[in-house]
């Protein structure tokens, strides 16, 4: 992981650097970060923050979608098998994702099976907010939504991840 580095340091990093360092933020989707790279400078953590959701919000429809499906399953064999991200492992893992007992792992790989096959993308949620029993009754609920109302949420979560793992890179600007 890299060291936490101030804004003023983040707009003057080259192309490649940015990219390095931020390819991931939104999971597996270093073009979300290659595009705002010419948004610099950012004034603050912040309006790095809301460039990058002006980007993604900009997206059609079927944009939002490729994003979401860079996105691994919940609990699923990436976790099991050691191949997430850094970011998404320590994210799962926080969340209690690891440690499932077998009847709720069982009932996370169905409902996110079926969750991926109606709406043609994985559940994302943003685990770094949330934990196990709030995922799984969320996964339930959102089950529920029409595709129409679904993308918009999965995309809002999409965002609340970016914002922590910026926030786990970029030192804050707010003095207290």
């Amino acid at each position: 992981m890299f060291a936490m580095i101030a804004i003023g340091e983040v707009n003057s990093l080259s192309y490649e650097d940015f990219l390095e360092i931020f390819g991931n933020v939104v999971e597996k989707c270093p073009l979300v970060t290659a595009a705002v790279w010419s948004a610099r400078p950012f004034a603050t953590l912040a309006d790095m923050e809301a460039r990058i959701a002006e980007f993604i919000d900009s997206l059609p429809a079927a944009g939002k979608a490729g994003i979401l499906r860079c996105h691994p399953d919940l609990a699923g064999r990436d976790l099991q098998s050691g191949t997430l991200t850094a970011e998404s492992e320590q994210e799962q893992v926080a969340a209690g994702l690891r440690s499932l007992e077998p009847a709720d792992a069982t009932r996370l790989r169905r409902l996110n099976l079926q969750y991926k096959e109606r709406f043609g993308y994985p559940f994302v949620i943003c685990a770094g907010l949330n934990d196990r029993a709030a995922i799984l009754r969320q996964l339930a609920e959102r089950f529920a939504n029409e595709p129409q109302r679904e993308l918009p949420l999965a995309i809002e979560e999409v965002k609340k991840i970016c914002c922590l793992r910026l926030r786990r890179i970029v030192a804050s600007d707010i003095k207290l």
